[in-house]
C-alpha cells in the first residue's frame, strides 16, 4: 500500500535498497480477482480490494485529504503522485482526489521508479514468520518457505492483514487495542444530494457531484459520515471467505448516479468487551463476528444485506429495495436487528441529527448496506517514540494504517517516509555500522 511504497521511495532517496514483499498481485492482475468478487462472489484471501499492489487505496477511491499536517510533508507526497501520473490539480485542491480508474496507473509507475533505481518488488509472496535472533530482526519467512534476510523490516501490511496480528501475538509482541468505527454504507441518488446541497436538480454542468460531511455526538460517542463518495459505487471489500464487508469508491469523473458514504459509530475497547471479546485482539474478533453475521444474512453470497433508510430507522424490514450501484446485488434484510443494539440506537439518533442539517437526507429513496467495518485498524502495534522501532524487536518498524499510525493514503505515505527517515538516521549515525 501507500505506506510500503512510499517507504521504498524514501529508502532510495536515503541510499538504501528496498525489497518490497506483497502478498497480492500487481494492479493489472488484481482486476481478475476483483471481477471474481463482483460477479462470482469468490474472494481470494491474498488478492482483493484490500490486498495487492497499492493496497486498499488503489481501487477504493484515491481521496487525498488528510489532517496529518504536523506528521510530515504532505506536499512532497502529492508531488510524487503528480510525477507518477496524477493530475496537477491535486496540488491545489482543498479535497484532492485521483479516482479509482486513474490510481492503478500511478501505482504501477511508482513501482517502475522503485525498480529502475535498484529496488525490488515481489508479488504473490505472503510473509508467514519473522526471522529473529537475540531480540533483533533478521528477516522474514515467506509462504513458499523461502527466507529473506534483512537487518530492517518495515511492517506496512494494512488494516485487514489479521494474520500479521496473529503472528505478533504468537511472539507476545507489544500491541494494544485501538478504537475504530463500525456501521453501514448509506447510498442516495446523486441527484437528491445535488438538490440538497446546490438547490439544483439537475445540477449545473460546471458543478461537481455534490458531497457532504456530517458528524455529531450521541451520549459522548461520535457518529459520522466516513469516506463519502459523490458519484460513486459501493464495492465488496471482504478479504476472506465467510465474511461480508462493503466500502465505497468513485472514478475520477464521479459520474455515477449514486452518492454513498460510510455511516459509522465510534467503537471503544469497552464496547467490544461488553460483547464478550477480551484481550488485545478483541476488536478484531468483534469485527469478524459482525462480518460473519452479514455473510450468513446474505445467504452465504456477496449479495449485501440492505434496508431502505426510513425502514432501518423504524426497525422495519423493507419489502423492496431501490436500484443501487452495488454490482453483486442487494437483498432485503433486518440490519437493525443484526447490528449491536447500542450501535444501532446511536446510528438512529445520529441520523435524526443529520436530517436536521440536510433537509431531505432522511428518505426511503436512500438505503443502508452492511457492513462498514474496516474504517481503521482495531489494533496498534507498539513502537518507540524516537526510533519508531518496536520496543522488543530491534530493526522491526511497525508502519502505516495496519500498525495503527495512519488513516488514509496520504497519512500512510507520510508514515512510510517517517519510518525510513528514522531508520536511515540510525544506520548512518554509526550505531549500526
Amino acid at each position: 500500500g501507500p505506506a510500503g511504497y512510499f517507504a521504498a521511495l524514501e529508502c532510495l532517496e536515503k541510499g538504501l535498497k528496498p525489497v518490497v514483499i506483497d502478498r497480492g498481485k500487481d494492479v493489472r492482475s488484481r482486476r481478475k480477482d476483483l471481477k471474481a468478487i463482483q460477479q462470482d462472489g469468490e474472494v481470494n484471501p491474498n488478492s482483493n480490494y484490500c490486498f495487492g499492489e497499492g493496497g486498499a487505496g488503489t481501487y477504493s477511491d484515491g481521496k487525498l485529504y488528510t489532517r496529518s499536517r504536523k506528521k510530515g510533508n504532505i506536499l512532497k507526497v502529492l508531488r510524487i503522485l503528480v510525477e507518477h501520473g496524477a493530475r496537477e490539480d491535486i496540488l491545489i485542491d482543498a479535497h484532492p482526489h485521483i479516482g479509482s480508474n486513474k490510481l492503478p496507473g500511478v501505482i504501477a509507475n511508482i513501482r517502475s521508479t522503485i525498480e529502475s533505481f535498484g529496488g525490488e518488488v515481489e508479488f504473490n509472496s505472503r510473509m508467514t514468520d519473522f526471522l529473529l535472533e537475540d531480540g533483533k530482526i533478521r528477516g522474514a519467512v515467506l509462504d513458499d518457505g523461502r527466507k529473506l534476510y534483512a537487518d530492517h523490516v518495515v511492517l506496512a501490511t494494512g488494516h485487514s492483514a489479521r494474520d500479521v496480528y496473529d503472528l505478533c501475538a504468537r511472539y507476545n509482541l507489544d500491541m494494544e487495542p485501538k478504537p475504530f468505527a463500525l456501521g453501514l454504507r448509506i447510498e442516495h441518488p446523486q441527484s437528491l444530494i445535488d438538490n440538497i446541497q446546490y438547490g439544483q436538480n439537475p445540477r449545473d454542468k460546471n458543478l461537481p457531484a455534490a458531497a457532504y460531511r456530517l458528524s455529531t455526538e450521541i451520549d459522548g460517542t461520535g457518529v459520522y459520515s466516513f469516506c463519502m463518495c459523490p458519484g460513486g459505487l459501493i464495492v465488496p471489500a471482504s478479504t476472506s471467505p465467510g465474511e461480508l464487508v462493503v466500502n465505497g469508491m468513485s472514478m475520477s469523473r464521479r459520474d455515477s448516479k449514486f452518492a454513498n458514504s460510510g455511516l459509522v459509530v465510534s467503537v471503544q475497547p469497552k464496547d467490544w468487551e461488553r460483547q464478550g471479546y477480551k484481550g488485545v485482539l478483541g476488536g478484531v474478533a468483534f469485527q469478524q463476528e459482525i462480518e460473519g453475521k452479514m455473510f450468513a444474512l446474505s445467504g452465504h453470497t456477496m449479495k449485501a444485506p440492505a434496508q431502505r433508510l426510513l425502514d432501518f430507522m423504524s426497525g422495519k424490514e423493507s419489502t423492496d429495495l431501490p436500484p443501487s450501484s452495488y454490482i453483486p446485488g442487494l437483498m432485503s434484510a433486518p440490519l437493525h436487528s443484526v447490528l449491536p443494539q447500542a450501535i444501532y440506537q446511536k446510528m438512529v439518533e445520529g441520523l435524526r441529527e443529520f436530517g436536521k442539517k440536510m433537509q431531505g437526507y432522511l428518505t426511503n429513496e436512500a438505503i443502508v448496506v452492511g457492513v462498514e467495518s474496516r474504517t481503521s485498524a482495531p489494533v496498534r502495534i507498539t513502537r518507540e517514540e524516537g526510533t519508531l522501532e518496536h520496543p522488543q524487536i530491534r530493526g522491526l518498524y511497525p508502519c502505516g494504517e495496519g500498525a495503527g499510525y495512519a488513516g488514509g493514503i496520504v497519512s500512510a505515505a507520510i508514515d512510510g517516509q517517517r519510518v525510513v527517515t528514522a531508520l536511515a538516521e540510525k544506520i548512518f549515525s554509526g550505531s549500526e555500522l
